[in-house]
Formats: structure tokens, C-alpha cells, sequence
């Protein structure tokens, strides 16, 4: 527990990166890995994770972020983007992955179960058709944040450092990336790699309120 709170305590939002000094493919992996085990509703997994590779590209998103230095500075740029609309072929998509990985036979399972499995897909259409298209958007941007915070703890606890960011313009990101040809739009975005010795906010001591300030116990 204590190297978790200390990693915790060291991670911060890196304002200058390293811009010699790269992660390596191991660790990235494993980063990635993060954003796809982190948890969405109904586990219908509404996002994409785009890994922006090519320096033009970034140099053309930077310059749609106030000009922030870490889109280009960092190792790796990491834009989390989310289904702006969702059907009944989402919810059929996640229930065939279900049978295919779980090795799922309906024919070897009883009606009960099936009934079981036939409610939960009927609830999941239910849930999704009852929305305005802004609200499955909303919808899905909160759970953007979930994989976020996955990305963060994994990149703390792997020492090292990112910097999540919602100051850009997510058309343009969306005009850039070709987000709105496949129905996503960028929600976050996230430069991660190594912080400079330069970073002048590096050693700046945490500020968090106390314990018992922000926990209620009931």
C-alpha cells in the first residue's frame, strides 16, 4: 500500500517532458492495456484509444490544444474518444463477444439461463434506446474518465508521467483525426512519457485537503 501512495504522491500534471527519453514498448503495452481492462457501463466498452504516432499530426493537434507543448513534447500522445451514438448493433456486438470469449453454447445452457441472458440484452436496449443521442454522448464521455483514471494510477504506479488534458478543441481533434467519419469524438487526451528535470513544477508539494475534510462516514 505504501509504494501505491507514494507513486500517487509523486504523480502530478507534468507540464515539460523529456523529449529525449521514451517509453519503452513493454511499458506501453501495458499502459494500453489499462484503457482496455478499465470498466464502462454495462461493459459495452463506448470508446477508442487513438495512439498518435505521427509528429505532424500531433505538431497539427498541438497548435488546436492553446498551443500546450506536451501534445508534441511528450513520448506518446493517448487521445481517448467516444461513440457519439449507440444501437441495438452495440449491444448485439458486446453480447456475441460475450459468447465467443466466455466459449458460451446456448444450446448446452437451460431456458432460465437464456431467458437470463435475453433480459439482459432487452435492458441494455432498453437503457440505450430511452436516450436522446446528447445523452448517450454525455453518457459515454463520463465514462471516458474512467479509463482515464485507469491510465493514470498504471502510468504512477509504472513511475511514469502524463498530463490529462481538456483544454483543445475537440472538432478540430475530431476534423484531424477523422474522429467524426466514424462517429467519435475526442473527449480527453493524454501526452504521457517522462517529466523534464526542468519542470519547475516537479517538486512542488502536493496540495490535498485532509483525510477528514473530503471523507464522510456515515
Amino acid at each position: 500500500m505504501n509504494n501505491i501512495i507514494e507513486a500517487l504522491n509523486r504523480r502530478y500534471a507534468t507540464k515539460k517532458f523529456d523529449t529525449n527519453k521514451k517509453i519503452n514498448q513493454e511499458d506501453f503495452t501495458t499502459l494500453l492495456e489499462s484503457l482496455r481492462l478499465a470498466p464502462s457501463s454495462f461493459g459495452l466498452q463506448p470508446w477508442k484509444f487513438i495512439h498518435v504516432k505521427t509528429p505532424e499530426i500531433r505538431t497539427e493537434l498541438q497548435n488546436n490544444s492553446r498551443g500546450q507543448a506536451q501534445v508534441t513534447e511528450a513520448s506518446d500522445l493517448i487521445v481517448i474518444a467516444v461513440k457519439t451514438t449507440m444501437d441495438e448493433n452495440d449491444v448485439e456486438e458486446y453480447t456475441q463477444s460475450i459468447q465467443k470469449i466466455r466459449a458460451v453454447n446456448v444450446s448446452e445452457i437451460s431456458e432460465a439461463d437464456i431467458k437470463k441472458l435475453l433480459d439482459y440484452k432487452n435492458m441494455m436496449i432498453g437503457t440505450i434506446t430511452s436516450r436522446t443521442p446528447e445523452q448517450i454522448k454525455s453518457w459515454n464521455q463520463k465514462q471516458a474518465y474512467i479509463a482515464m483514471g485507469f491510465l493514470l494510477e498504471t502510468c504512477a504506479i509504472l513511475g511514469i508521467d502524463a498530463c490529462p488534458m481538456e483544454g483543445f478543441d475537440p472538432n478540430k481533434y475530431d476534423e484531424i483525426l477523422w474522429l467524426d467519419k466514424l462517429w467519435l469524438t475526442a473527449t480527453v487526451v493524454i501526452p504521457v512519457g517522462y517529466r523534464s528535470s526542468e519542470d519547475k513544477y516537479a517538486d512542488l508539494t502536493k496540495v490535498r485537503f485532509d483525510k477528514e475534510e473530503v471523507v464522510i462516514e456515515k
